[in-house]
C-alpha cells in the first residue's frame, strides 16, 4: 500500500534522525575533508548546526507544521558554523519555508520543498562552487521534480531521491581536481547524504538512537563542584527561558530587561528574534527574574542549574564563555563612552593576537578561528555588545565569513559591514587601514582595497595523508600553508617557515609582519626573527607573539 503523506509528527522524527545520524557520523566526514589542517572539520561544523536545531525541536509543545518550521529553521540559522554548516541551515531555512503552511507534506510539496531549499542556498554562497554540498542539492532537487509528475508513493520517491543524491556526491571528485587528487568525495554533500539517510530510516520505522539529541538538551549528565569551586561561584543558579511576547519587544524593552537583570545577576544574554526573546542569567533569585519576564508575554523551556552542587561540562564552558562576555560589557558600561559612529568586531585565535586586535581598536574579540568557527549567534550576541552605529566584523577565516554574513541579514537595527578577511594578517591590516574621519562607505572600500595587498602564510602540522597541490603530505609533516594552497612542506618547522616565505616576498614587498604561537618558545621565535632580518635585509620585519593555537608561525607579507 502507498504512503502518499508524511505528518508533521514523522517529519519532525525525520529531521531528529538525520540530525542524529549526521552527529554519529560526523569523525567519517571530517576524515573526508581534503586538507590536512587540524581544523574546525566540516562534519562538526554540520553536526554542530543540526544540533542546535534538534534541541528547539525536542522543546516544542503542542507541535504544528509552522512551528516545527520555524524551530529547525531559527535553530540551524542561530547555530550555524562553518561553510558548510551555514549552507546545511540554508537548505532547511529554504525547505521548511516550503512546507511550514502545509498540514501534512505528499511527493509535490517536498518535490517543491527541495527546490526551495536548492535556491536558498545557492543565493547564500557568493560563488557557488560545484563538485560541493551545492551540487548534490541541486541534483537532489532535479530529480525530486522529475518524479513528482511520476509518482505519489513516498515509498518510490525519497529512496529515488537517495540514489540519485549519491550518484551526484560519487560525481563530485570530477567537478573538483583537489577531491579527485585526494582520491575523496565532498565531505559537505556526503554530510547532506547523511542527514536524508537518517531521515529516511524514520521514514521507514527502523528503530534510532536519540541519545546524542537527549544528551545534548536533557541536562542527565551531571559533575559535582568541588567546595572551593561552589565559594568562588557570585550567582548560584544558571537560568534559562524563552519568553513569548504577547507585544512588540522594542530596544527599550531589551535595555531595561537587561538592565533589571544586572541588578540581580550576571553573564547576561538577551536575544530577541520575532515574537520569541531568549534570555540566559546566572542569579541567586531565578524567582526574580521569571517574575519580571512574565510581563513580556508567556514563559517556555524554563531551565534552572544549580551551579554550586551539579552541572555539565558543556554549562560550565558556556558559562565561562558568558562570564567572559559580560566581564567586556561591564568595562565598557564603566567607561560610559557614548555610542560610536563606527566599532569593530573581530575574530582571534591567540592572546597575543587578541592584545593586537585591542590596542588596534577593536571592540569585541570572539575566540574561535580554525578549531572551532564561532556559530552564527556567536556573532549576533557579539554585534549586541558593540555600542555603534555601525560595525565591522572581520571574520579573519574563510569558513566564518558566511556565518558573519548571516548573522548580517539578521540584524536590522545596526548597519553591519563584513570584511572578508581570510586570515588574521589581513584583519590586522584591515584595522590599520580604518579612517575614524571617513565614512562607513569609504572605509570599507579602503579596507577592501588594503588587504588585497596582504599575502598570508600560516605554518602548522598535517593530521592525515594525503595529496594536494602536487604535494604528498603524511600525518606530522610540517606544512606552509599560503592564501592560494601549500606553498612548502617539510620536516622543521623554522626551515618549512622560510621556504614558504620565499614564496611570498617578491621585488614591490616592504614588510614581514611575524606572529608566533603557543607551542614555540620565545628563543626559538628570535632567532627564526634574526634568521629572516638576515635574509631580508631590506624588508622591515614585524615581530609580536600571537599565542595561537595549532599554528606555530602567522605571517604576512605587504
Amino acid at each position: 500500500m502507498a504512503v502518499k503523506t508524511i505528518s508533521v509528527e514523522m517529519l519532525a522524527k525525520m529531521f531528529l534522525a538525520g540530525a542524529q545520524n549526521i552527529e554519529a557520523k560526523k569523525e567519517f566526514i571530517n576524515e573526508l575533508n581534503v586538507f590536512p589542517v587540524p581544523d574546525g572539520d566540516t562534519g562538526t561544523n554540520m553536526s554542530l548546526t543540526i544540533m542546535s536545531a534538534a534541541k528547539e525541536v525536542t522543546a516544542l509543545e503542542n507541535m504544528d507544521m509552522k512551528s516545527l518550521a520555524k524551530a529547525i529553521s531559527s535553530g540551524s540559522l542561530r547555530g550555524a558554523r562553518g561553510n558548510s554548516g551555514v549552507i546545511l541551515s540554508q537548505l532547511l531555512r529554504g525547505f521548511t519555508k516550503a512546507v511550514r503552511d502545509e498540514k501534512e507534506v505528499n511527493v509535490k510539496i517536498l518535490a517543491a520543498a527541495c527546490e526551495r531549499a536548492k535556491d536558498t542556498a545557492y543565493k547564500a554562497v557568493m560563488k557557488p562552487k560545484e563538485g560541493t554540498i551545492l551540487t548534490v542539492a541541486r541534483g537532489i532537487a532535479e530529480k525530486a521534480a522529475v518524479l513528482a509528475e511520476e509518482t505519489e508513493d513516498l515509498e518510490e520517491f525519497i529512496p529515488a531521491l537517495l540514489e540519485e543524491g549519491d550518484a551526484v556526491l560519487a560525481r563530485t571528485p570530477e567537478m573538483l581536481p583537489v577531491l579527485k587528487e585526494a582520491g575523496v568525495v565532498d565531505s559537505g554533500g556526503q554530510g547532506l547524504m547523511e542527514v536524508l539517510k537518517g531521515a529516511y530510516d524514520a521514514f521507514l520505522g527502523k528503530e534510532v538512537d536519540y541519545s546524542a539529541i537527549s544528551a545534548e538538551g536533557a541536562g542527565s549528565s551531571m559533575t559535582k563542584v568541588s567546595a572551593e569551586a561552589a565559594a568562588d561561584i557570585k550567582f548560584g543558579y544558571c537560568t534559562e527561558f524563552i519568553i513569548m511576547t504577547e507585544r512588540e519587544f522594542t530596544e527599550n524593552d531589551e535595555m531595561e530587561f537587561k538592565a533589571y537583570l544586572e541588578s540581580i545577576g550576571d553573564s547576561i544574554v538577551c536575544v530577541a528574534d520575532d515574537d520569541v526573546v531568549k534570555i540566559h542569567v546566572h542569579t541567586n533569585d531565578p524567582g526574580l527574574a521569571i517574575q519580571k519576564a512574565l510581563t513580556y508575554g508567556q514563559l517556555s523551556r524554563m531551565k534552572i542549574d544549580n551551579m554550586r552542587e551539579e552541572h555539565q561540562e558543556k554549562l560550565i564552558r558556556d558559562s565561562q564563555k558568558l562570564a567572559q562576555q559580560q566581564k567586556e560589557e561591564d568595562q565598557k558600561k564603566k567607561s560610559a563612552e557614548p555610542r560610536k559612529p563606527m566599532g569593530f568586531i573581530t575574530v582571534s585565535i591567540g592572546e597575543g593576537l587578541n592584545s593586537v586586535f585591542r590596542e588596534l581598536g577593536a571592540d569585541y574579540i570572539i575566540e574561535g578561528g580554525q578549531t572551532m568557527n564561532p556559530s552564527t549567534e556567536d556573532m549576533l550576541n557579539a554585534i549586541e555588545h558593540v555600542n555603534a552605529d555601525a560595525v565591522f566584523i572581520l571574520p579573519n577565516n574563510k569558513n566564518i565569513v558566511l556565518a558573519a554574513n548571516q548573522a548580517k541579514a539578521l540584524v536590522k537595527d545596526k548597519e553591519i559591514v563584513v570584511i572578508p578577511t581570510k586570515t588574521v594578517p589581513q584583519g590586522i591590516t584591515a584595522i590599520i587601514s580604518f579612517m575614524p574621519e571617513a565614512g562607513v562607505q569609504e572605509n570599507e572600500e579602503t579596507m577592501l582595497e588594503a588587504i588585497q595587498n596582504v599575502k598570508s602564510g600560516q605554518v602548522t602540522y598535517a593530521v592525515r595523508d594525503t595529496r594536494i597541490d602536487d604535494k604528498e603530505i603524511h600525518e606530522g609533516d610540517i606544512m606552509g600553508i599560503g592564501d592560494s594552497g601549500i606553498l612548502a612542506v617539510g620536516q622543521d618547522i623554522e626551515k618549512t617557515a622560510v621556504e614558504m616565505l620565499e614564496q611570498l616576498v617578491d621585488e614591490d614587498s616592504e614588510l614581514i609582519s611575524i606572529y608566533y604561537g603557543e607551542e614555540v618558545n620565545e628563543e626559538a621565535a628570535q632567532n627564526f626573527v634574526a634568521e629572516i632580518e638576515e635574509k631580508y635585509p631590506d624588508l622591515d620585519v614585524d615581530a609580536h607573539y600571537g599565542g595561537q593555537p595549532i599554528y606555530y608561525y602567522v605571517l604576512a607579507v605587504e
